[in-house]
């Protein structure tokens, strides 16, 4: 029974009590007060709280079976509902009972007959404080948050410099934290220049002080810190201090910095081959540089105070016509202006220089302009830049190989030449494998160092006829103009990888790396250059497939394979955005009774012409392009959706759901199921999360903490193929683990293969000894059935029961 009341539907009560017309009358005179449910009984009272956590509970103490108090010591006894507020109702007035409802966690009793105005007046003052209760956490959380997220040092020490507080939660500033701070004594924490400013704030009555100091020991690279000291002064007694550290490292080291660069920039602008004079904003002379002083016959003190137009005289070099120098240009528009590339300078010496670049104006921080510069050079250097120019335009720039602009034209070229020619021509498309998590592990840095030391290395196998370039983060391509064999490939190739595999030493550190190479060649398999490119990459997706360091060559096979993997891919993402992946239910059955207590949920893809594509040709695939988190989500909700449905016929059926390795490096994934089990509605306890014990191995810390917040919800952990993966007891013994599945490959093979039989049963006796649910999978004949029952095994599922079905054939299988 449920009453609500728009205005108040943030407010929940439960009304308990075994009389039913006392129950609607209840329900009816408080129903404008929020949102109401009922209950005639304790054990219902305890569920309906669990799932409704009200406010607010009217619990009557007469019940059968189980009384108020026993129900109430119960709901105060879980995380989940010891915050509501219990009010008991009673027709009993001895003084024993109203002990024994406060005794058991009441906080208010009502006596019957009840008075219904009072009884409204007091649930409504129960749920006034609940929302001031939960206004007041709030605020409380908000301000601790707020001091815990300040990048500063908070702290509060007595008139006896003794520390009552202080935000350091994780030892960032100091090597205790701010609990084990606590009573500590200033003298015995805080650096000695630091605390002789605090004892001589507080014995002399200096109100305030800020100072900035070095640390001795600096932690979490904070070396220069600001100190505030500021005396808490009540009834002009000195009650307390409040010292605040703000990080100023990084200010001191860029003042340093700046001081170093300014002198750096002036030895660079003394030292760079480009002439650079700078004026003021009438375009007279304040700073040439050597270089300059070189180019115009000026000395830099004889120039000073010139116009630029008397020092630099500048001319076409054509018409000998006079040019306006680009600075006093840039002065009067107010823009970056180039100079003519015909330009020609005639130094005061006499010598003539062509020289080319740009004049710029100078503005200070509120934009105005104070000043111009200009830079300039001669033509040779100008030539050099464009040569320059021209070689990073086809080259790679942190390994100084062609780049893929320049292989194009190369493997073009080859081609062609090899088609008159009657010869072959190689490309060998090379990946290193696991590079991004190298990449991200390692930083940046270190990533482009390895790929220096791979360049380095590959370059040492290839002659001057063959090409080797990068055409992206951690790939290189090797071009063999003119190939005499099948052979000569192989011996390269493998090369290629036994080089790969010798470690690499970068900065003292050893790392092992290895190779996956695809090769296409000429004309067997392409006759473009695209075509190679494309083939390679296919033939190294190939070998990437085949368990990496190796090589494969491309097939007709392969090309078929990469097309179907880019169907597959689109049909995928196509199922995903348009919510029409399906999933299938296996049931599961205790095997004495054969009797359906669960399913699997096992997700299913359909192709173009409505056929089902086998789940081991887009499962992989999904949790390499990442589609394996929308995946999930789908066949997650569509399960919680399905078993409420069957829980709302009276059918208590768990759903079990497989969970993807990649899916627990989602930090939000208990999040999300939590969010998908409240959404569908369903009790937590008929959810069933199935993990392979490869993704126990990803990171134990992260993946306990995460395992445990799932239990908490309520639901049950299973190891799904238990005995194929890693197979430890520390996990079994340190995960909340609720089920092992055994392996359908161990139930298929048992009953003719003993070493089989023996693993099924030890996997049973050991679950039985953890006290954990045993399910075995693939049962096909009745024999598997029967010895599954004689070593002990409840629960199993297998194509002797039930294919998985869609979930209308399973509805009508319960039915």
């Amino acid at each position: 029974m449920l009453f609500s009341h728009h205005e108040n539907s943030h407010n929940k009560v439960l009304v308990v009590d075994d009389e039913p017309t006392s129950l609607m009358i209840m329900a009816e005179s408080l129903s404008d007060l929020g949102e109401i449910v009922c209950c005639d009984n304790g054990t219902q009272a305890i569920e309906k709280a669990v799932f409704f956590q009200p406010d607010v509970i009217l619990l009557d103490i007469e019940m059968p079976g189980m009384n108020g108090f026993e129900v109430c010591k119960k709901l105060k006894n879980n995380p989940k509902t010891a915050q509501s507020h219990v009010i008991f109702v009673t027709s009993h007035n001895e003084q024993i009972f109203e002990y024994q409802s406060f005794a058991s966690g009441g906080i208010d009793l009502i006596h019957k007959p009840v008075d219904l105005n009072i009884c409204r007046l007091r649930v409504q003052n129960q749920l006034k404080l609940k929302h001031q209760e939960a206004q007041i956490l709030a605020a409380k959380n908000d301000i601790s948050t707020l001091v815990a997220q300040v990048p500063v040092y908070i702290s509060y020490w007595s008139n006896t410099e003794e520390n009552l507080f202080s935000n350091d939660e994780t030892s960032h500033w100091f090597s205790k934290s701010s609990e084990q701070m606590l009573g500590c004594f200033a003298k015995d924490v805080l650096p000695d220049e630091l605390y002789e400013a605090f004892h001589r704030c507080l014995t002399k009555g200096i109100e305030q002080e800020v100072l900035n100091i070095q640390l001795p020991s600096p932690r979490n690279k904070i070396e220069y810190v600001r100190a505030q000291i500021n005396l808490r002064i009540k009834e002009r007694e000195v009650v307390g201090v409040i010292l605040t550290l703000s990080d100023i490292t990084s200010i001191t080291h860029t003042k340093k910095l700046l001081s170093n660069e300014s002198e750096r920039l002036r030895v660079m602008l003394n030292s760079i081959g480009d002439a650079v004079i700078a004026t003021d904003n009438n375009a007279i002379i304040n700073f040439m540089n050597p270089i300059a002083e070189r180019l115009t016959g000026w000395h830099v003190e004889e120039a000073k105070g010139r116009h630029i137009e008397e020092v630099m005289k500048l001319v076409d070099a054509t018409s000998n016509k006079t040019l306006v120098n680009p600075i006093s240009v840039a002065l009067k528009e107010q823009r970056i202006v180039a100079m003519a590339l015909n330009s020609q300078l005639t130094g005061l010496d006499g010598r003539v220089y062509r020289v080319e670049d740009s004049a710029a104006p100078i503005r200070d921080i509120e934009g105005n302009i104070i000043g111009g510069i200009i830079v300039f050079h001669d033509v040779s250097e100008s030539i050099a830049m464009a040569v320059k120019m021209s070689h990073l335009a086809n080259h790679d720039l942190l390994t100084d190989l062609p780049n893929r602009v320049l292989l194009h034209d190369r493997v073009t070229h080859a081609c062609k030449v090899a088609m008159s020619m009657k010869k072959k021509v190689a490309l060998m498309l090379i990946d290193i494998d696991h590079f991004k998590y190298l990449n991200d592990t390692l930083g940046h840095h270190q990533g482009d160092l390895i790929i220096k030391h791979v360049a380095k290395r590959l370059e040492s196998l290839i002659d001057l006829n063959t090409t080797l370039a990068r055409i992206g983060g951690d790939e290189f391509v090797i071009l063999l103009p003119d190939v005499q064999s099948t052979s000569a490939i192989d011996a390269i190739a493998s090369d290629i990888i036994n080089t790969m595999n010798e470690p690499f030493r970068i900065d003292s550190q050893e790392y092992i790396l290895s190779v996956s190479v695809g090769v296409s060649v000429n004309p067997a398999d392409s006759t473009q250059a695209e075509e190679m490119m494309t083939h390679a990459d296919a033939a190294m997706y190939r070998a990437k497939e085949q368990g990496r360091n190796r090589f494969c060559y491309y097939s007709d096979d392969l090309e078929y394979q990469f097309k179907q993997r880019q169907s597959v891919e689109k049909l995928l993402r196509h199922a995903i955005e348009q919510d029409k992946i399906e999933v299938f239910y296996q049931p599961k059955l205790a095997l004495l009774t054969e009797k359906i207590i669960g399913v699997e949920a096992l997700v299913r893809l359909r192709d173009d012409e409505n056929k089902l594509i086998s789940p081991l040709d887009f499962i992989p695939l999904a949790e390499e392009t990442g589609l394996i988190h929308a995946l999930g989500q789908s066949v997650l909700k569509q399960s919680c959706k399905a078993a409420k449905e069957w829980a709302d016929k009276g059918h208590n059926i768990k759903v079990a759901v497989n969970i993807a390795a990649k899916q627990f490096t989602d930090g939000n994934f208990c999040n999300l199921v939590a969010d998908t089990i409240e959404q569908a509605g369903l009790a937590s306890e008929l959810l069933e999360l199935e993990v392979t014990e490869s993704a126990l191995m990803h990171d134990f810390e992260e993946i306990k903490m995460m395992l445990n917040k799932l239990s908490d919800l309520g639901l049950a952990i299973a190891i799904d193929d238990f005995g194929t993966g890693y197979s430890s007891l520390s996990y079994l013994k340190l995960f909340p683990v609720d089920v092992l599945k055994i392996d359908q490959s161990f139930v298929r093979d048992m009953l003719t293969d003993t070493q089989s039989m023996d693993i099924v049963r030890t996997i049973t006796s050991l679950a039985h000894i953890l006290n954990l649910q045993i399910v075995a999978e693939g049962i096909e004949e009745k024999q598997h059935l029967n010895s599954l029952i004689d070593l002990g095994c409840e629960l199993g599922q297998g194509y002797y029961f039930h294919k998985p079905m869609p979930k209308e054939e399973f509805d009508k299988l319960l039915g």
